[in-house]
């Protein structure tokens, strides 16, 4: 089994376990936003797309923001976070330490060590949308379950 199927099988164990209700679309594979407002316009999706950026935190280590697409990263909040100065990790580099695919990058199933990073707004959504690593499946599921599927993770979750 591939890393992508690894972590696809990861995320539906995950929410099936802790019996969170959750939708689930087959698509072609979406790694930019252009290809995801074309499928979600086609689908009918009403939920909100989050963003999953991968970060290199300035002296060592990463990180993964979990927003919502619109949002651009905000470098002095993340410094203010972690202490450290965030920049974006090149493709090769995530796909390597991830395992995921530039434009796809799933924000549960992430070695235990990286820190997840949440803006707090995507609990208050009613629904959020995201790529359950493989880039031709989208989950969704709502913002109010969040917190309980980050609490199950055994990855540092830091909020803002």
């Amino acid at each position: 089994m591939d890393k992508l199927e690894r972590i696809y099988r990861f995320n539906i164990e995950l929410l099936t376990r802790l019996n969170i209700e959750f939708r689930e679309w087959q698509h072609e594979p979406i790694l930019d936003f252009a290809t995801d407002i074309m499928v979600a316009q086609r689908l009918g999706w009403t939920g909100t797309h989050s963003k999953s950026l991968f970060l290199r935190l300035k002296g060592a280590g990463y990180a993964l923001l979990l927003t919502d697409k619109d949002s651009r990263l905000d470098s002095k909040a993340i410094k203010a976070l972690t202490g450290k100065r965030p920049s974006i990790v090149d493709d090769q580099q995530m796909t390597e330490v991830t395992g995921c695919v530039a434009g796809a990058v799933c924000p549960f199933g992430l070695p235990s060590e990286i820190p997840i990073i949440v803006d707090t707004r995507l609990y208050q959504q009613q629904e959020i949308l995201y790529t359950p690593g493989r880039p031709e499946a989208t989950v969704g599921f709502a913002g109010q379950d969040l917190a309980t599927v980050l609490k199950h993770l055994d990855n540092p979750i830091l909020e803002m």
